[in-house]
């Protein structure tokens, strides 16, 4: 399995950037994630989506942020919008596989918490100045 995200790099506040994550070799994945790590600070979830595309945002970027997906072509994205230069960070995509609850997958939406996903991308950085 493979995750592989594009699109970062160096933007002025207030800017706006897209990142994508192209995944391969899953059979199925339940919920897709985008977490940041800054300089000197832990991982921390940012946006999920669920395979029926319900999303889930951090407070820090609600209606700045936007999580989409292509399920044809198996790539996620995250937009964002009126960027700080809080956002500067080494953005990874993150997937959690097939989650079951019973003998159906699970609906809903997904969480953003770092234990529930299992399979990461390597990153891209973004780097905000003021």
């Amino acid at each position: 399995v493979q995750l592989v995200e594009s699109g970062g790099g160096s933007v002025q506040a207030g800017g706006s950037l897209k990142l994508s994550c192209a995944a391969s070799g899953f059979a199925y994945i339940s919920c897709m994630g985008w977490f940041r790590q800054a300089a000197d600070k832990e991982r921390e979830g940012v946006a999920a989506i669920s395979k029926d595309g319900s999303t889930t945002y951090a407070n820090s970027v609600k209606g700045r942020f936007t999580s989409s997906e292509d399920n044809a072509k198996n790539t996620l994205f995250l937009q964002m919008n009126s960027l700080k230069p809080e956002d500067t960070a080494m953005y990874y995509c993150a997937a959690t596989g097939p989650q079951f609850c019973g003998s159906t997958y699970c609906t809903g939406s997904c969480g953003i918490g770092i234990l529930e996903y299992k399979d990461w991308g390597q990153g891209t950085q973004v780097s905000v100045s003021s």
